[in-house]
């Protein structure tokens, strides 16, 4: 496993990082979520990625479980504020992230988080109370860094721009082989300031492995075939997008590398991104997922992957 700096912190991370989306607490069996955490630290992945609306809580409280017992300082831990977590508990006013906080840490057992990140923007709350509260969070030492997901540019600017308080060294957003829109303005602008990427959902929910085939119903172990994970997958899964996926088979073997290891690696080939979340249901998919780092692609071979997959891309990108 290879580590890159979490844009201008002291944060030291995996390029691989594990990630609770859809999957612990919810979609995924306690023993088989316990088994890929403790696989993740096996192969190195120091890095772990919840959120307090996974699962409602759940996700947390079952990291604060299997975490207990490993030395704290040998792990980097994130969690996010913003989606709701009862009628009235949402967004990023200041009692909200005081009052989510809290919760957060009580559920994973700990007495702070190295990462803190805005789920995602709130308009009906001022900026400056919200960076004002992310601020005294850090102070106290509850949070070490602060972070956002899924802000665009003017969002991202504004924060910026706000005198006296903590700023961000991590974007959080979708990214992947099929979808690259951050690359256009996101990315230039937080490398500009010192903000590093973890992008979540690099193998585009599982398509990028190459399980799901045109015209066929997707295996049953799948996340697509799980009526509690399947719900955000449906425009990858037309048939363009999964044929043009199937002609990535042959790059990949080319490379003798899986055609997750071989999306994995076009994510890590720019230096903007600090790490790539992946998700996992077995704790063979930690290892396969987590040896994707330290593999280089040179310029013919991502000037293939673009030819393959560039019906595809047109389609996602018009979605």
């Amino acid at each position: 496993m290879k580590y890159r700096q979490l844009g201008d912190s002291d944060l030291t991370v995996s390029e691989i990082a594990l990630g609770s989306w859809l999957t612990y607490g919810g979609g995924v069996e306690r023993q088989q979520a316990e088994a890929c955490v403790h696989k993740a630290f096996d192969v190195g992945i120091n890095f772990i990625d919840t959120a307090n609306v996974y699962g409602r809580g759940a996700a947390e409280s079952l990291l604060g479980e299997v975490l207990q017992g490993i030395d704290r300082s040998s792990y980097v831990l994130a969690t996010k504020v913003f989606f709701p977590m009862s009628q009235s508990d949402q967004g990023l006013s200041a009692a909200q992230i005081y009052k989510q906080l809290d919760a957060s840490l009580q559920r994973l057992g700990t007495d702070y988080v190295d990462l803190y990140q805005c789920h995602r923007y709130d308009s009906n709350t001022p900026l400056d109370e919200t960076m004002a509260a992310l601020t005294d969070v850090v102070q106290q030492g509850k949070v070490r860094y602060i972070g956002f997901s899924e802000w665009n540019p003017a969002q991202i600017q504004a924060a910026l721009e706000l005198p006296n308080v903590e700023k961000f060294v991590s974007s959080q957003p979708q990214y992947s082989m099929l979808w690259r829109q951050p690359e256009e303005k996101v990315f230039p602008l937080c490398a500009d300031n010192g903000i590093g990427q973890i992008v979540w959902s690099p193998l585009a929910q599982g398509v990028l492995t190459g399980k799901y085939k045109p015209g066929a119903a997707p295996p049953a172990d799948s996340r697509a075939a799980n009526d509690k994970m399947n719900g955000f997958m449906q425009d990858l899964r037309s048939d363009r997008v999964l044929s043009a996926v199937q002609n990535l088979q042959p790059l990949a073997d080319q490379l003798n590398i899986s055609m997750a290891q071989l999306a994995l690696a076009w994510i890590l080939r720019d230096p903007r991104v600090s790490a790539a979340i992946v998700g996992a249901s077995r704790p063979e998919q930690v290892v396969d997922n987590a040896a994707a780092s330290g593999i280089s692609l040179d310029e013919p071979m991502l000037r293939e992957i673009d030819m393959v997959l560039g019906p595809a891309l047109n389609q996602v990108a018009a979605r």
